[in-house]
């Protein structure tokens, strides 16, 4: 069993971030100044053993991969980001890969999708656009990861290098990129690529039949919605008249659920189920946000139990479970321990993995 979470380099400076937000931005500088925006919203959320670390010191990483290992996680999936050859927080991976340390496995996720102001609560402005230049452009892409690919570390199924596309429904040519990337593997001396395909958040209905290996199934951990009182959505609209700024009445609320919600039938597998810890945007999107309420450790054990079933029905050495994330503070998706609850989210990982004798 494979259990992969995804990672989010962005807990670092980087000149682009510092030229829209302004010297010194990262994740934290939303992390930090976050309030809560009702009664009972839990917020600001913060970091506990890592403290607000940068990712530019190897010792961080280190620790996160000490932890990982601890909560029963085997892999990483960086994020990773590629606008027609400009690359965005790439420093951290890296540096992973040119000093062999930490010695957790790991995969990448292609992120493409265009970066908009949602970082920092505009979600109108556009940042910087995903665009696919075509075969020239795939061809610089897999020869800067070919490395990647080629090391030790790099999680194989199958005895291919995984590599994950967040929105292949997006791609032009979904199935020529398959096919291509493909050939550049083989004759780059691998056996080929594993490609899972991002599926739920966009329609994707022909992964299998355009080459893809497999899918991840992203389904928000949500049940029904709250609407505010009038009273929560009376004091909106007078924050909005004293600030002299437009404001949303939100933000949207749901209950975390009891259970795992199943993955829908009808989809050629295998699917690999993806559990998230909790969901509160609100550090990046403010009123504008959209969160979970009720999300325990305890319910996310829930999550786990039933996901891991799902997982196990799978095909002996395509048994995979996805963590979104380990470390996307902002939308309040980790499994890093914080000052609320500690190592109890993590913790409860490994529970349910040893039940299920993991």
């Amino acid at each position: 069993m494979e259990v992969i979470a995804h990672y989010l380099p962005q807990f670092h400076p980087i000149p682009e971030n510092d030229e829209w937000w302004g010297p010194g931005f990262t994740e934290w500088t939303n992390v930090a100044k976050a309030r809560p925006l009702f009664r009972g919203h839990h917020q600001p959320r913060l970091p506990a053993d890592l403290g607000f670390y940068d990712l530019r010191v190897p010792e961080v990483r280190e620790a996160q991969a000490d932890l990982a290992k601890r909560y029963g996680v085997t892999a990483f999936c960086y994020w990773h980001y590629w606008f027609g050859g400009r690359k965005l927080l790439e420093r951290p991976f890296e540096e992973v890969l040119a000093s062999g340390s930490p010695d957790l496995p790991f995969c990448v996720a292609w992120a493409n999708q265009t970066w908009s102001g949602i970082w920092h609560g505009a979600p109108d402005r556009i940042l910087i656009e995903q665009t696919y230049p075509g075969p020239e452009d795939e061809a610089r892409h897999f020869e800067y990861l070919l490395a990647a690919f080629r090391d030790e570390r790099y999680l194989r199924i199958d005895g291919r290098p995984v590599m994950h596309i967040y929105k292949p429904g997006e791609l032009p040519e979904p199935a020529r990129f398959v096919e291509r990337w493909q050939g550049m593997a083989r004759a780059a001396g691998l056996e080929g690529l594993y490609l899972i395909a991002g599926l739920g958040e966009t329609v994707y209905p022909t992964h299998k039949e355009d080459g893809y290996d497999a899918g991840v199934y992203y389904q928000f951990p949500f049940g029904k919605e709250r609407v505010a009182p009038e009273w929560e959505r009376g004091l909106a609209r007078v924050q909005a008249r004293i600030t002299g700024r437009v404001q949303a009445e939100g933000p949207k609320r749901y209950a975390y659920t009891e259970t795992f919600p199943e993955i829908p039938g009808g989809m050629q597998g295998p699917i690999f189920p993806c559990v998230y810890p909790n969901w509160d945007n609100t550090p990046r999107s403010g009123r504008g946000g959209v969160l979970a309420t009720g999300a325990t450790p305890e319910r996310f054990a829930n999550h786990v139990r039933r996901a891991l079933t799902i997982a196990r029905a799978l095909p002996e050495g395509e048994q995979v479970l996805f963590v979104k994330s380990w470390n996307e503070w902002a939308e309040g998706n980790y499994l890093e321990p914080d000052r609320d609850t500690g190592h109890a989210r993590g913790d409860a990982l490994a529970r349910e993995l040893g039940r299920s004798g993991l």
